[in-house]
């Protein structure tokens, strides 16, 4: 039998990489970080333990490249969605849904990333940070910024802020509400992206015909 090659080679690695990162997703939000053994994630990938070691320095940068993967493909599955729009007001807002979206339905999840991002070892830069990066980074430019290396870490900004409220324990801000304030700032439609039911929270989006 003849040796692999390269490429195959670095295709089994990418597979085996994903395959932990996805199972760091999966685990996390059914047991919580503290619950969750590097042990645990090798078997759900199927992966020998060694490997969990050889990718990734530690749980908690595992857990970030993870979660920023999540973000990453969430986002690109937003603004590819059918019908398709090039418009840049419709994929930012597409993009701000998409994130408080993760943020409602998967809080355990978030909390724990956000919680992470917060502690000593703070934000992680990885292929999957970055990959993020580049797709909001697009939907600035597509927006119309003209200073988009400006324009993008306060849309990140925006976005952390508005995930750490829905997040808060005991105090969370509603997300609808948190979305209506987004979209007021970049001058979107609350009809734009993938719209609440019941409609905006009163006493913060002007109707169009106040706009």
């Amino acid at each position: 039998m003849s040796p692999r090659s390269a490429s195959v080679n670095e295709e089994l690695r990418r597979r085996s990489r994903e395959r932990l990162l996805q199972a760091t997703v999966e685990l996390v939000a059914e047991r919580g970080y503290e619950a969750t053994k590097l042990g645990d994630i090798a078997d759900r990938a199927g992966a020998a333990r060694g490997l969990v070691s050889y990718y990734f320095p530690g749980k908690r940068q595992l857990l970030q490249s993870a979660v920023h993967r999540l973000m990453h493909l969430t986002l690109e599955a937003a603004l590819e969605r059918e019908p398709r729009s090039d418009d840049g007001r419709e994929r930012l807002a597409r993009a701000i849904d998409a994130i408080l979206g993760l943020a409602r339905d998967q809080h355990r999840l978030m909390r724990t990333h956000m919680a992470g991002i917060l502690q000593a070892e703070g934000f992680v830069q990885c292929v999957e940070q970055q990959r993020l990066a580049e797709l909001l980074r697009d939907t600035v430019v597509r927006y119309g910024s003209a200073d988009a290396e400006t324009d993008y870490p306060l849309l990140r900004a925006l976005l952390m802020g508005a995930v750490v409220a829905v997040l808060l324990p005991g105090a969370p801000m509603p997300a609808a509400r948190l979305r209506a304030e987004l979209f007021q700032r970049y001058g979107l439609d609350w009809e734009m992206g993938v719209p609440p039911d019941g409609g905006p929270p009163g006493g913060t989006f002007p109707s169009p015909r106040q706009r």
